[in-house]
């Protein structure tokens, strides 16, 4: 985490849960998190389809959980993030070690949140690019 603030509201969005989460039963750690961009890691093992390459419903998973932290550290205390809109074109494949998502704001308004997700392999190869949309609401 870059910012201690942004680390503290991490908790807050996650807290216990996380641990019941997809994200957590996917593996994913992250790396930073700000509202203008978001860093994670997954494992490819364990998120793969029948043939052993990493999932596209995985990079899914990935994209959706960077794009909305950051989102939700964006919308502030009282507020939540949901995906309304994503969308993926996966690239290549991969088969083993890590792949690592980058989330960067493209917009960030009062109701709305974008994010463009960059997901790459262990050599940095573009494995997919995604591109998500958070309406932000209070929290109720």
């Amino acid at each position: 985490m870059t910012n201690p603030e942004d680390h503290t509201r991490l908790e807050e969005i996650f807290g216990v849960t996380h641990r019941e989460t997809l994200a957590s039963a996917m593996g994913i750690e992250f790396v930073e998190a700000t509202a203008e961009r978001v860093v994670a890691r997954m494992p490819v093992e364990g998120n793969t389809q029948p043939y052993g390459l990493l999932h596209g419903g995985a990079s899914c998973v990935l994209a959706e959980t960077l794009g909305s932290t950051g989102a939700a550290l964006h919308a502030g205390p009282g507020r939540v993030a949901m995906g309304i809109e994503i969308n993926a074109t996966h690239h290549r494949s991969a088969s083993s070690g890590q792949v690592t998502g980058v989330a960067t704001r493209l917009h960030g308004g009062r109701t709305l949140a974008t994010y463009d997700i960059e997901i790459t392999d262990e050599a940095g190869r573009r494995v997919c690019t995604a591109r998500l949309t958070c309406m932000l609401r209070d929290a109720q």
